[in-house]
């Protein structure tokens, strides 16, 4: 697929992010886009700039979907099948993701499994749901959004990170095994699983608006607890430093990030062009793979990130 002019592409966590820069670039380029998110304020901005840069008499529809929960999943590919008024879509993005669920041992385990369902499942689900209309087009592509903590399972040897790294092994590991399945049973539709490194995007900020809502005290309990582990504050620290402490440190990942999400999405799009399935998205992301292969017996310890450190290839985490 060189071409994306014409097409019909679906993009879950389409409101900010690589979600928005992929939407943004593919409706540039004539290509019509449907999206959902949770936040519709977000969505609705991404609209706005999808049409405001697209090519004239694109369709650009927008619909609230949490991709954790089929049931929604499959209102909303009702919903792209009338809004395009189509049996088929071209491409399939499954970039909807959160952070969240650190520890598996002592964490939450309602955050955690929120934040392994919207990552997994909503993959899943999106996948099933669409699989149907990807089949019927004469070209498809579907698109599953990893992350290097897909082969990489830790933000370092202090700072647990369970739920999002089991899922986005999940998502490689159900990406892999469908080139083969697609080869053998839908040979004109191909599949990519897409690695970032620290992208630039607010996925940080989302996180806390999707799974804590306006943070409650678990939550502030929780990362008081982490912080102080990690010596970033003092005992006496007051219950508003430490959420301005987290609002600081989701600005700083997504304003301090070596890729940004526009950069991201144009290296997502150049490896669907070349139907490469993997794509690892940044330099970060490059060196960590090259690393992990390396010495994998060697990637969770304190020598590690200090190798990462020296070659200026680790700053706040290894999320996507």
């Amino acid at each position: 697929m060189k071409d994306f002019g014409g097409k019909l592409a679906v993009i879950t966590g389409g409101g900010s992010g690589m979600g928005r820069a992929l939407a943004r670039q593919l409706a540039a380029e004539g290509c019509d886009v449907a999206t959902c998110d949770v936040l519709e304020d977000n969505l609705a901005e991404t609209k706005r700039l999808c049409e405001q840069e697209a090519s004239q008499g694109r369709v650009i529809s927008i619909h609230r979907c949490d991709v954790a929960n089929e049931d929604e999943v499959n209102e909303f590919r009702d919903a792209v099948q009338s809004a395009h008024n189509t049996d088929h879509i071209d491409l399939l993005f499954n970039n909807a993701g959160i952070g969240g669920g650190a520890s598996f041992v002592d964490g939450d385990r309602e955050e955690w499994e929120r934040t392994f369902d919207i990552c997994w499942f909503g993959v899943y689900y999106c996948a099933r749901a669409f699989m149907p209309m990807l089949r019927a087009s004469k070209d498809a592509h579907m698109v599953n959004t990893s992350s290097v903590n897909g082969f990489w399972a830790t933000l370092g040897p202090r700072s647990a990170h369970s739920a999002y790294s089991a899922a986005k092994f999940a998502v490689k590991g159900f990406s892999e095994a469908l080139i083969t399945d697609f080869a053998n049973n839908a040979p004109h539709v191909k599949v990519s699983v897409v690695m970032p490194g620290h992208i630039g995007t607010s996925i940080a900020i989302n996180s806390g608006r999707i799974i804590r809502g306006n943070g409650g005290e678990r939550n502030l309990a929780r990362s008081r607890a982490r912080f102080q582990s990690l010596g970033i504050i003092e005992d006496d620290a007051t219950d508003e430093d430490v959420r301005e402490l987290i609002e600081q440190m989701g600005r700083g990942f997504r304003d301090n990030a070596p890729t940004s999400a526009a950069q991201a999405a144009a290296i997502i799009l150049d490896g669907v062009r070349e139907e490469r399935w993997r794509i690892l998205v940044g330099d970060d992301a490059h060196r960590l793979d090259e690393m992990v292969r390396a010495a994998p017996e060697d990637a969770y310890g304190e020598g590690f990130i200090e190798q990462l450190r020296e070659q200026g290839q680790w700053n706040i985490g290894g999320s996507s």
